[in-house]
């Protein structure tokens, strides 16, 4: 715990254990949402093949769990962490201008 914690530069216990609440209600919540967002527009398994239906039910997951990621850690208090855990996210996946527009437009 300790090397996770200096990596993310937290201090506290405390903080740890809300940022892995965070994560946990986060992925639970993007998966039932994508789940009730593909039903609605149509594609269930039923409808489609299974090698395409997960692809795009994991393309619908992936931008919401990122947007649900800063939303709910902002409701835990977390907003800092977050933001920046999100922003090393999209430079390393070459998406920082993302980061770079949201950073300039809220400072």
């Amino acid at each position: 715990m300790k090397k996770l914690k200096q990596r993310w530069n937290i201090t506290s216990n405390w903080q740890l254990l809300i940022i892995f609440i965070v994560f946990a209600i986060t992925g639970s919540t993007a998966a039932y949402i994508s789940k009730h967002i593909t039903n609605a527009i149509g594609i269930t398994k039923e409808s489609m093949s299974l090698w395409l239906y997960w692809p795009v039910r994991l393309l619908l997951i992936f931008p919401l769990y990122q947007v649900l990621l800063v939303l709910i850690g902002t409701f835990f208090g977390q907003f800092k962490f977050f933001w920046e855990f999100e922003k090393k996210m999209l430079y390393k996946m070459k998406l920082g201008f993302i980061a770079n527009f949201f950073d300039n437009k809220f400072q």
